[in-house]
């Protein structure tokens, strides 16, 4: 297929990446990782063109930053590479983007960061184990065994729902709210299994931030609570948030969206990879003891969230090309964990890979992922329950994805579970 025939299809989810002229290759096209073929699209980046300049997409000019090495280089050095435009590929829609702290630099983000960081941190995750641990239980006993059924609706989604629950300390009895909202975050206008216009989308969202004001004030003057609303409403620093709203909304869609996609995905993915590389299910049937271990390993497989962006604050050149002032700079997460520089063997899933933390899914510096330990301990909750009850957890049936560049979703999942 020549250039001319490609340049008229809609999708270049069956094209070859080499058919392709290296200047006109575009890797914001969400049909690359609906279909999973975007790895092969970066391969060739990673070899022929490692900082790529995409002149022309729907999401204006971008550069691509696909080596693990280079994704460090600009994660790290926030002076000339800023987040606070937007973290986000794409033009941005000054109508309605609320800000908040991951799409902010010193000493704005640090401030607000702080504030929350410690229902994510050493002391709130003791207390939190004996929940998930619970609530993994409850939803593994529930399951049918022998019969097909949707590990992502099942499993995945109702243990990050609750997970987000607890951390909100939202009403349970709502939960599937939060789920939803981060949806509509995370959403583009009509595309896949969810569609939604951004007038739509800013109605929905502006119903959650009416909701989380409510529980704002009910939860003003408590000193006791350790959510995520109770710490924001009560502490010096942000005590006066409700009082910029988009700036309140901007925050709780970047909490809500950090607790659910990445352990979401990375519990269906899990599953996937384990089915996908047999032999490596075998070794973790062998040796439970290896879990903690996967568990890194499957994040760093499945890059929840494939990229971030920056904005360039100066010129720069970086890698042999000359990154120019307000240009949009995208570290590819998802390509940095392939990279066969920095990885061995990094197309396999390999359970008892040594260093299996040294990736690049929760990113580097001030805006390294808050809630990272949270991720990883209902994952390694999550596989503990699941080797104590199955044999097998199998894939039956066709996988379906997300139509996104922003995150690497699996929205169906077809599996039966073989008892011990």
């Amino acid at each position: 297929m020549n250039w001319a025939e490609i340049e008229k299809l809609d999708s270049w989810a069956n094209v070859n990446p080499y058919d392709i002229p290296l200047d006109k290759i575009d890797m914001s096209r969400p049909e690359l990782y609906e279909a999973n073929v975007h790895q092969k699209w970066f391969e060739r980046l990673r070899k022929e063109d490692p900082v790529h300049y995409c002149p022309e997409s729907k999401v204006g000019p971008f550069w691509s930053i696909t080596t693990f090495d280079d994704i460090k280089t600009v994660d790290t050095n926030h002076q000339v590479f800023s987040s606070d435009r937007s973290i986000a590929i794409g033009l941005i829609n000054d109508e309605f983007n609320p800000p908040n702290f991951i799409a902010m630099d010193q000493p704005e983000h640090d401030v607000q960061r702080r504030v929350v960081s410690p229902a994510a941190g050493p002391v709130n995750l003791k207390k939190l184990e004996d929940i998930i641990r619970e609530k993994a239980c409850l939803i593994l006993d529930s399951l049918p065994v022998g019969e097909t059924f949707d590990w992502v609706e099942k499993v995945s989604i109702e243990m990050t729902t609750y997970m987000l629950a607890i951390l909100f300390d939202f009403p349970m009895e709502d939960r599937h709210k939060l789920t939803h909202w981060s949806d509509v975050t995370t959403s583009v206008e009509a595309v896949g299994n969810f569609s939604i216009t951004p007038e739509e989308r800013q109605a929905e969202l502006l119903e959650c931030l009416a909701y989380f004001q409510r529980l704002w004030h009910e939860r003003e003057g408590n000193t006791e609570g350790f959510d995520f609303v109770t710490m924001l409403a009560n502490h010096p620093d942000t005590k006066d948030m409700i009082d910029d709203p988009m700036m309140f909304l901007g925050n709780l869609m970047l909490l809500i969206v950090g607790g659910n996609d990445t352990t979401r995905n990375s519990m269906s993915g899990g599953v996937l990879a384990l089915n996908e590389f047999p032999e490596q299910y075998e070794l973790l049937r062998n040796n439970p003891d290896l879990i903690p271990n996967m568990v890194s390993e499957i994040i760093r497989w499945q890059t929840p969230l494939p990229h971030m962006r920056r904005t360039a604050t100066e010129d720069f050149e970086l890698n042999g090309k000359m990154i120019k002032k307000d240009d949009q700079v995208i570290m590819w997460y998802t390509s940095g964990n392939r990279d066969e520089a920095s990885i061995d063997n990094p197309n396999e899933f390999v359970i008892d890979r040594t260093k299996a933390r040294q990736h690049l899914s929760f990113g580097f510096g001030i805006h390294r992922c808050m809630g990272n330990r949270v991720a990883e301990l209902q994952l390694k909750i999550m596989w503990e329950e699941i080797m104590k009850r199955f044999s097998f957890v199998e894939v039956v049936g066709e996988v379906k994805r997300l139509p996104s560049n922003f995150v690497l979703g699996i929205t169906e999942m077809p599996v039966k579970l073989h008892a011990k």
